[in-house]
């Protein structure tokens, strides 16, 4: 039976909806606090910045938003999914349907090429297909010529164009991205920026960005953001 307040409640059109979130770990000098009271909510194609400084609670929110990690108190709703209502198989089978990651360190396999490292995540979600998906996106992000070529192989702009190729291939619903340009020079993280907004408009993704660069951040519709853990503006 569906109780009334489920019947009443309308539908919500957000793709992330978050409540009261918080953050603590206990430490022998007493409890620090990460995140505090953090809300707010994403609608489906928006690219959304979350800014501030260093320390003030980016990438833990991140690994809440994509259920990498659990919160101390509040609630993450992604596609409808309360993340802290599942376990980590059930949020790991979330995230390889509707997740993909873009992470500053690039996270590339060594032993794999890149036409391997983009295949990874469809042979990982049982696709029966996974060759020709991730040479057509390879192609698109400019390397259909390194394929067979390893990270060690790759610049860094090359490396980090896998890792948006190999985030991209699932056709996520949402996109995480931190820091994509930390490890890149100004003019190749200029590239990957121009790379990373163009193919998140033609997906139709939903774009969430990490950075503490404002000029990247002003690239997108909203922006949120921390100062100390807290929602500043």
């Amino acid at each position: 039976m569906t109780a009334l307040s489920d019947v009443s409640r309308p539908a919500s059109t957000a793709l992330l909806e978050v409540e009261g979130l918080g953050k603590q770990v206990e430490l022998p000098s007493g409890p620090l606090v990460i995140l505090d009271e953090v809300a707010f909510r994403i609608e489906a194609g928006e690219a959304f910045a979350i800014v501030g400084a260093s320390g003030s609670g980016k990438s833990t929110l991140l690994s809440l938003l994509a259920g990498l990690d659990r919160a101390s108190r509040g609630t993450v709703r992604l596609a409808g999914h309360e993340l802290s209502a599942m376990d980590e198989d059930a949020r790991a089978a979330l995230r390889a349907e509707r997740v993909g990651f873009v992470f500053q360190n690039f996270q590339l396999l060594p032993a794999l090429t890149a036409l391997e490292n983009v295949m990874l995540p469809l042979e990982l979600r049982g696709d029966a297909e996974v060759e020709a998906p991730a040479r057509a996106v390879l192609q698109q992000v400019g390397l259909g010529e390194r394929l067979g070529h390893y990270p060690r192989q790759l610049s860094g702009g090359e490396q980090q164009r896998v890792a948006i190729a190999r985030a991209f291939v699932t056709r996520p619903s949402v996109l995480f991205a931190d820091e994509p340009t930390g490890n890149l020079d100004t003019a190749t993280g200029q590239q990957v920026i121009e790379l990373l907004f163009r193919l998140n408009a033609e997906a139709g993704t939903t774009l969430v960005l990490v950075t503490h660069d404002e000029r990247l951040a002003a690239r997108c519709g909203r922006q949120l953001r921390l100062a100390g853990g807290r929602v500043v503006a």
